[in-house]
Formats: structure tokens, sequence, C-alpha cells
């Protein structure tokens, strides 16, 4: 035990960023000033930690403490971040360190910004000129100002010839900041001209900004309304009004920062601080940085960027709210749209949610009167929605052998002729989804996985997307060894493109998947018209605004419509609003054809008419009759270990185990569709509720009643979204 450093009446309760229930006490050394939020250095067992302060008591309490090292340094976590994680924490059944620890994503944050040198052309000519100075100095034209090894790689010398440039005086040296500051957003930049529809929807969300304090709103647009350009007018209102607000804006893919970043920087004429997992460490350095000293004003981020330390947030837009990918089904299991709208009512802030498909909890919100419901029914100018038609399969099926249907093919000539785009949707990644040795039947599937593997063509090998282990195909079939007998089962997008390019050969296809490299270059190659059919999964349908794509063709109708998710028709809906959506953008009609052997389902028969309301009802009727949220609360209650026998029997202890409650079923355990993963055996307990009942504070008793062996891992997921 560390040996107190001077007698201290003063207490400080420190929470780190660790699975550990509660935060801790220790002494604070005379002289040492500590508010809560500081960081600080603690010993904790054998080593120094990283923690923060929570709180602050008076004396020293009634145990033997040990004291604090001393201050971390770094700008403190503010107490609007700090509630966020114990409510997060508390809602969510987990402890408050494991929350914190999506706070502290960068350590390196904490530190000042470092500094490099970078050089420009001085005013002096060296007095010896040589072929690799002049190489140096020509680099210097083509850079600007560049550091020295930067110069030094592009003009192909050694970092010394710098330095001897830099002595002479031909080179002048400046030091400067390695992660600046962001640039400020000016508000009052001339943004797109708003038709009435769009002034009148600004016009209220700028009102909200204005009353101060929480409030929440659902902008409910259809596709290509210009939601984007109405939240605009929210966001100007909140910089004009307070120099120091900051505003969150959640995005649900990280694909779709680089069209937002642009129309960003056109509207405010800077680029926002970006936040997601494909930026690097030195970005996320700077992002947490500024964000925690209150100098970003605006962030774009994925749904991890809740957990920023914002000094003073005042908006929140989640954009394209209703989609599952806000969901984070790995780790720590929360809703980010959910907690979106929580955090803001922490904080007093505005948030915004947008959609073209809003989830039925957030129309059900709007209805209840919690969310100011903002309506923009129609596409401004001349855009129309695009005319929706079904091609029944049972009556017109593709050729044996291909997916393509007579009706969608005579439809994509057609484009073709007129010079316009289309776009194929099939939410399959790869070429095949299932291959199989026609000897024996044998199915390849993952090791240690109940996943089959994906043939990937072009790249020659079979993929988990469940473990993200590949393959080379192999030449036989591993059960039989039959040679050449694995065949491909189903199509993915490289099947659907090969097929195009067979019978469209003067064409130019592309394929749009989360397996792209360059998706960025194919968005912009889309938009520019350079590309003529696109392939894509559901990247493809988010966002994405091509003028000159006048067909939507679905592939699958049906694919999202299998299985026990409750929720697997309001997805198929919004998925296939999204997708046709992306047709008719602008001057040309658009049209989208859904290929499907069950014409007849509600969602597909609601799009085609264009009767949105009607899929709601039938939905809502269904949800409320079975007492699924937003009528009811559901968790599900996850066990995983190498041992089947281990994970069997501590499920059936926790079943037996669960409190006795008016109000909430229970249903298992048993074993999920994929009952195996890397090895891990599986099962699961679902729970439903009444609304009335306190699922977390229900779940988190029930929890403390059951011990469970350390071979056995549980997991808990309030409003699980994920059924397999």
């Amino acid at each position: 035990m560390t040996e107190p450093k001077a007698k201290s009446e003063r207490r400080a309760a420190v929470l780190f960023p660790m699975p550990l229930p509660e935060a801790f006490d220790y002494l604070v050394p005379d002289g040492l000033e500590l508010e809560p939020g500081d960081h600080v250095v603690a010993p904790l067992g054998k080593r120094m930690a990283h923690g923060v302060v929570w709180a602050l008591k008076d004396g020293p309490g009634e145990r033997a403490l040990k004291t604090l090292e001393g201050p971390a340094g770094g700008a403190p976590i503010p107490e609007g971040t700090r509630r966020f994680v114990d409510w997060v924490a508390k809602y969510l059944v987990q402890p408050p360190g494991i929350i914190l620890r999506s706070v502290l994503r960068s350590s390196e944050a904490l530190k000042p910004s470092p500094t490099e040198t970078v050089y420009t052309r001085g005013s002096s000519e060296p007095a010896r000129m040589t072929e690799a100075r002049e190489k140096v100095l020509d680099a210097v034209e083509a850079l600007g100002e560049a550091s020295a090894a930067d110069l030094a790689r592009e003009a192909g010398v050694s970092s010394g010839v710098v330095k001897g440039l830099a002595e002479a005086g031909a080179l002048t040296g400046v030091t400067r900041l390695v992660d600046p500051p962001f640039d400020e957003p000016d508000p009052d930049r001339e943004g797109l001209p708003l038709t009435v529809m769009q002034a009148e929807a600004a016009g209220k969300l700028r009102r909200l900004v204005q009353a101060g304090g929480f409030q929440a709103s659902l902008l409910d647009g259809v596709t290509g309304s210009g939601k984007t350009e109405v939240y605009f007018e929210a966001v100007a209102e909140v910089l004009r009004r307070d120099p120091e607000a900051q505003i969150l804006i959640m995005l649900p893919e990280i694909a779709l920062t680089e069209a937002v970043l642009s129309r960003f920087e056109k509207r405010f004429g800077s680029e926002p601080a970006l936040w997601h997992s494909g930026a690097g460490p030195k970005a996320r350095r700077r992002t947490w940085r500024e964000v925690a000293e209150g100098r970003a004003r605006i962030v774009v981020g994925a749904r991890s960027s809740l957990f920023l330390p914002f000094t003073k947030l005042r908006l929140i837009v989640v954009d394209e709210e209703h989609d599952p990918t806000y969901k984070q089904d790995e780790g720590l299991h929360y809703q980010g749209r959910d907690l979106a709208v929580v955090r803001a009512k922490l904080e007093g802030a505005s948030v915004v949610l947008a959609s073209a498909t809003p989830s039925l909890e957030s129309l059900t919100n709007a209805e209840a009167g919690r969310y100011v419901h903002v309506h923009l029914p129609g596409r401004p100018g001349v855009a129309v929605l695009p005319a929706v038609g079904t091609i029944d399969l049972r009556e017109t099926p593709p050729e044996n052998g291909r997916w393509l249907s007579p009706p969608l093919l005579e439809a994509m000539r057609e484009t073709l002729e007129r010079g316009e785009q289309s776009l194929l949707y099939l939410n399959r990644r790869g070429y095949a989804p299932l291959v199989l040795c026609r000897k024996c039947g044998h199915r390849m599937m993952s090791p240690d996985t109940q996943s089959y593997l994906v043939e990937h063509r072009y790249t020659g090998r079979l993929v988990c997307h469940v473990t993200g282990f590949s393959m080379p195909k192999p030449k036989r079939c591993p059960s039989c060894q039959a040679e050449d007998s694995l065949t491909s089962v189903g199509p993915g997008v490289e099947r659907v493109a090969e097929e195009v390019r067979h019978l469209f050969p003067e064409a130019r296809v592309e394929i749009y998947s989360s397996d792209s490299s360059s998706g960025a270059d194919i968005v912009a190659r889309m938009e520019q018209g350079e590309i003529d059919i696109l392939v894509g999964t559901q990247i493809a349908a988010k966002g994405h605004n091509f003028p000159n794509l006048t067909l939507v063709g679905v592939i699958d109708a049906d694919l999202g419509l299998a299985g026990g998710d409750p929720r697997a028709g309001e997805r198929t809906f919004q998925a296939l609003v999204q997708v046709a959506g992306r047709a008719g953008r602008a001057e040309r009609p658009g049209r989208a054809l859904l290929q499907t052997h069950q014409p007849e389902h509600e969602a597909i028969q609601a799009l085609v008419a264009g009767d949105r309301e009607a899929f709601l009802d039938a939905e809502i009727m269904a949800r409320e009759a079975l007492g699924l949220p937003p009528f009811g609360r559901m968790a599900a209650i996850g066990f995983m270990a190498m041992n089947p026998k281990a994970v069997e029997d501590v499920a059936a202890d926790f079943a037996a185990k669960a409190p006795v409650t008016d109000g909430v079923e229970i249903w298992g355990p048993a074993e999920p569709p994929r009952a195996i993963v890397r090895g891990w055996h599986r099962r699961r307990i679902l729970v439903r509720a009444d609304k009335t009942i306190d699922m977390s504070a229900y779940i988190r008793a029930w929890r403390s009643r059951v011990k469970t062996p350390p071979s056995v891992r549980v997991s808990i997921d309030i409003d699980p979204y994920s059924f397999i």
C-alpha cells in the first residue's frame, strides 16, 4: 500500500476506464487542487493507472486509503459527459468504467499538440548550388511548405541537404502545431436557396433552437426532399446564437462522410472535425483534444462520437435516424439514436432526428407529442418520387442460372439507350453466399462458426463475414475429395455484375459494397456520369445523390423478410424506400422495379402504392398486440463458452433465478441461429416486458442473483436489434 504523502482531509472518488463496479476513493495530497472531471494517476493494484475524478469528498474516510499519485493533465471531462456516463451505465446494466472507456478513446489527446518545423522558400540563394539542392528547392515550390522529411522524400535526397539549405538561408523554418485547431465555421455564408416547403421546415427547427433547453424533433422528409439543407439552417442558428456552442452531426456510415464533408464546406466555409473508426490515430487525437478544449464547433461522426467530451453541446443531428447501424451489437450494446436523445436531454440541447423512413419508435414519439414532427412531403423543383413496380418472379423468372428477369433487363436496355444510369441493389457482398459440393452436398463453412463461407471470385477466396476468416477456394471438396466439384449457390453483387457485363458488354459497370477499396471514387464517378450500371449493397442506397440515375432494380426484395426478427417488415420497407429513392432526383423522372416472390407482402404493397401510413398502421397493430417495442420492452442475455456443457448449465441456472414479476415474459435459454462463433458455444435468453416495467432495473436485480464462472461470458443487450 502506498503511504499517504501528507495528512489529508479530502478524498477523491476516481473512476477508471475498466470493468470495475464503481469509483474508488483515494486521499488527495495536500496542495493538490482538483475538480470533478480532472484526469489523475492513482495506484491500482501493483501499478499506476489513469482515472478521472468522479467526485470530491470531505474527510479521510473510515478506512486507510491509498493516496493519489498526481494529475495526468489534459482537459477535464465535462459534467455533462460524466452524467451521460452514469446514465448509460445504469441503463445498459454495465459498470460505469466500461462506459468511461468509450469516452477515453485517445490517451495521446491529453497531451498538448506536438509541434513540427516546416520550411518555405527563404530570401537567400545558396552560395553553392548542387543538383540535390536544386531538387529540394523545386520540391519547396511544388509543396509550398513541408517538413524536412517530406522535402527530402519528395526530392529524393537526404535530410542533411534540407538542413544545409536552411543554414544557408535558402529555406526558412517555421514551427507549427501538428494538430492545429479547426477553422471556424461561418453561419452567415449563403447556402442553397430553399423552397417554400424547405424554408417552412427550417423555420420550425430554428424556433426550437431559439427556445433553448432540451428540444426533440423528427425531420420526416421523403428521399431527395432536402433534409440536409434544412437542418443546416438549425446548425447555422446555433452558431449565430452562441460563439462557444458545439454541434454533433451523426451519420450511420463512414462512406457518407465524404459527401457530407463537401456539403458542409460549401455551406459553412470550413470542414468539420471527423470522428469514426476509419480515422487514423492522429486525426482522432486532434478531434478529441479540440472537442475537450471546446474549440471544435462542428463534429461529424459515427455512433461512437456520442461519447466525445463536449464542453457545450447545443445541437445533435442524427441523420438517417432509422438506420440499423446505429445499433452497436459487439462489445458495448447500445442504440446510438436513443442515446443521442438522452445526451441532448442531459446537456439541455436540441436534437433533430432526420429520415425519409423514420423508425417506428421515433414516429410513435412524434405522434405522442414527445417530438415535434417536421414534414417535408415533396422533392424540390421538378424532381418527383420514382414510380415503383413489382416483377413477380413466379410469373416472369430469370433464365436458368441467371438472376435478372426479362422485364428488368428490358428496363435496363431502355435506360442505357437514353444515356441514363441504373442501380441494381442486392444486399449480399461477394460472388455467392454459399459454396457446396455437387457430389456429396458438403457446405463450405467457417471453422468453429456456424456461418457459410461467401465466395469472392475477384480475389479467389472464400470469406466469413462474421469472423473475417478467409481461405483460397480449394480445388477439391474437403469432405469427399472430389475435384472441381465445388459450386456457387445464389447471387452476390459480384455474380450479378458478372451477368450484367455479359449481357451489356458495352456498359460501364461497377460494384459498390463495403468491400470496395475506393468507395469515394466510385461515388464521384457515378455522380459525374462515368458509370452506366452500378451494382451495390445497402451502402449504395444511403444518402447519395446521382442526378442521372433513373432506374433502380432490386434483385431480391424478399431478402430481409425471412427469419424471426420482429423488425423484419419495417427494415425491408425502409431499405426498399431508401434504394428506390436514389432514382429520379433531378429533372429526369425515375422508376424502381422490385423482383419478388411475394408481391402481396404488406411492405412491398405499401411501397408500390406510396402508402406509408397503411404499412405503419399494420406494423403498429402487430407490435402492439404482441407487446413489442415501442409498445413494450425487450432485452437479450447472451452466454458464450468454449465448453458447450458449461454454457448450457450457466444459461439454465440463470433462467431458473429470474425474478418473478407480473408483466415480464422470459423465453429460453435457447440456441441462437449462429450457435457457434469462433469456437464459442452460444445460448440466449430473450425477455419481453410491459412498457411500465423498468427493464434495466429488472435485469440488474436478476444479474445480482447469479454468480457465473470466468469461463462463461455473459452479455446484456437492452433493446436488441440482432437475433442471430
